[in-house]
């Protein structure tokens, strides 16, 4: 890895923070929904439906967001998808009827979906800038980010702060940091209108390219299903099939996040040792071991501990995933590419919420969790289709610090 210039190290932190504003507001959404539940009077279905109704949305945001970044950018692109967060947290602290709170909740999820595909584009092209393999810190951002907002509605509620006030305050925050930090991201002259590194034209060509890029778009979707999966059901689990209490059952989504986050931390470090191949075995077997304890342990602890297991081994696969799609073109197709791989993401959260939900609906908890244990089986299998050596991830640095190299 050659010298980094202090643009393209800006444009590193100023994409971190993206992805931890994106965790940050998502986070204080989710947790948000009892309180919204109180003040309109939402049934557990309505609210379901609405987390569905943003996923989808989430999936058109995607669209949009691929049209706006290979007509401007994706930093553009980036701060747009930002600016609509603000805006549609802001309309849905102020929803005055619940028809208005679903309708800005449906736009919040398009915004969602802008700062999904933007970000991992630019996460991308500056992963190219660095020459080594650094995306995963990117989703660490976002998960420490969603951490803090989880912990930010949890203050402002034992300080009897409203709901109105605090949307609001959390809307602020996202408007206040994009605005700092979205001048720093890598313009269109440093990414998109770059040319590519040289890409190996056997890989390259239509036939294996689709091939390879449908196949991180299945490991990608896979273990979003896993995520949304262990994130509606496994308190549930906990309490209604294991009788634990509240506070014990929430334990599973805690630990099971954590463990994904210190994934996150450190998995580009495994990945320059290992290579993508090797880490994604031995991430899904690790998956898989912990799913399984959670699936066949009789007690509370045993399966907590099997949640815990589980998220060391997912956390590290997604971001694998755009990393080695991130090979398959540049400039402004890297955009288009990036922005259509994230729709797997949303298909992915609408299995892991629905198809889990209908299993345990008919066969219980214990077995639903058998659809995410298969999953994680199958992304080992597909493990072959990434690179052998954290070499070939990664693309050198020009002398000016821009994210690909002139050829």
């Amino acid at each position: 890895m050659g010298p980094i210039s202090p643009a393209l190290r800006g444009a590193r932190i100023a994409n971190s923070f993206a992805f931890g504003l994106q965790g940050f507001f998502f986070a204080v959404v989710l947790t948000e929904l009892p309180q919204q539940k109180d003040r309109f009077e939402l049934s557990d279905g309505l609210i379901a439906g609405s987390v569905v109704l943003v996923s989808i949305l989430a999936g058109v945001g995607s669209v949009v967001a691929e049209q706006l970044a290979t007509r401007w950018s994706s930093r553009a692109t980036v701060r747009i998808g930002l600016l609509a967060i603000t805006i549609t947290g802001c309309a849905a602290a102020m929803a005055p009827n619940m028809p208005v709170l679903l309708a800005t909740l449906g736009l919040y999820g398009i915004a969602v979906g802008m700062v999904d595909a933007s970000t991992n584009m630019q996460a991308v092209f500056i992963q190219h800038g660095y020459g080594t393999v650094i995306l995963s810190s990117f989703y660490a951002a976002w998960s420490g980010g969603s951490i803090v907002g989880a912990l930010f509605v949890a203050a402002c509620e034992a300080l009897d702060i409203t709901l109105r006030e605090s949307l609001l305050a959390a809307a602020g925050v996202v408007l206040v940091v994009g605005l700092v930090f979205g001048p720093r991201l890598l313009g269109p002259r440093e990414a998109e209108a770059r040319p590519a590194q040289a890409h190996d034209e056997s890989e390259a060509s239509g036939g294996v390219a689709l091939r390879l890029y449908l196949a991180f778009g299945i490991a990608a979707s896979l273990v979003f299903a896993i995520d949304l999966a262990v994130s509606n059901w496994s308190a549930i689990y906990l309490k209604e099939d294991l009788l634990a209490s509240s506070s014990t059952a929430a334990l599973a989504l805690a630990v099971y996040q954590g463990a994904s986050l210190i994934a996150r931390f450190t998995g580009d470090m495994w990945v320059r040792r290992f290579g993508p191949r090797q880490v994604v075995r031995i991430a899904g077997a690790i998956g898989v071991i912990g799913l399984a304890i959670a699936v066949v342990s009789p007690g509370v602890v045993p399966v907590i501990i099997g949640f815990l297991v589980a998220g060391f081994g997912t956390g590290v696969v997604a971001p694998l995933c755009f990393s080695e799609a991130g090979q398959l073109a540049s400039g402004r197709e890297l955009d288009a590419l990036i922005a259509r791989l994230n729709l797997f993401n949303y298909a992915g959260t609408l299995v892991g919420g629905g198809l889990v939900g209908a299993v345990a609906a008919g066969f219980g908890h214990r077995i639903g969790f058998v659809i995410p244990l298969v999953f994680m089986a199958i992304v080992i299998m597909l493990a072959r289709v990434f690179h052998s050596r954290s070499e070939a991830n990664t693309a050198p640095t020009s002398s000016d610090g821009h994210a690909v190299l002139d050829t």
